[in-house]
């Protein structure tokens, strides 16, 4: 059997509030692991998505609208 050559880094866990997100309230959490350490927490809702990095005590929230022009700036430097 071949050893792989570079060993997984990312892992990432789930943890789901309520199946509908069209309710209000509702969510979908993700921890976000870099070599068993926690790098930070997205929350994905339906009216926002709020990042919390791996230690960190405060949050930073977006509207779908401001993660998207965030996104494409960061994409396309438009």
């Amino acid at each position: 059997m071949k050893k792989r050559s570079n060993p997984k880094k990312h892992t990432v866990t789930a943890n789901v509030q309520i199946l509908d997100l069209t309710k209000a309230g509702s969510s979908i959490e993700f921890k976000i692991y870099a070599n068993k350490k926690r790098i930070g927490t997205i929350v994905i809702g339906r009216g926002s998505l709020t990042w919390r990095g791996g230690r960190r005590q405060l949050e930073e929230t977006f509207s779908w609208s401001d993660f998207a022009k965030l996104m494409d700036e960061r994409a396309y430097g438009e």
